[in-house]
């Protein structure tokens, strides 16, 4: 539930093992959290999966410590449903308002979050 992280900077990663894409941007968004989320940053992952062992065993291996929404539905998932996710990865940006300030967090992604940090 994001609105627990209001007066954090927030990146929703709407995302899945089997895709390729979104596994190469993995560490690029490791790095980011390891230097920004003392300052406030947090990411919520969205997984389009639907072997919740494959998922578990990958964001071990990728050290991924963040919370992860898993309902085994892959594109039927609640929340891509929800907001219309027909691609992935798909990367959204939430400033510390609770509001979505970008919906391409991939394009540059340390230095957006430190501008929103720093807001």
């Amino acid at each position: 539930n994001v609105s627990k992280m209001r007066g954090k900077v927030i990146l929703v990663d709407f995302w899945a093992t089997w895709c390729g894409p979104c596994v190469a941007e993995i560490p690029n968004v490791v790095a980011s959290y390891k230097k920004l989320h003392e300052k406030g940053f947090e990411i919520v992952g969205i997984s389009f999966d639907q072997d919740k062992d494959k998922l578990a065993t990958m964001t071990k291996e990728k050290e991924m410590p963040w919370s992860q929404y898993f309902d085994g539905e892959g594109w039927g998932n609640k929340f891509g449903k929800q907001f219309g996710i027909t691609s992935i990865p798909r990367m959204w940006l939430i400033n510390k308002k609770g509001m979505v300030v970008d919906t391409n967090g991939r394009d540059d992604l340390e230095k957006k979050v430190e501008k929103l940090l720093a807001e």
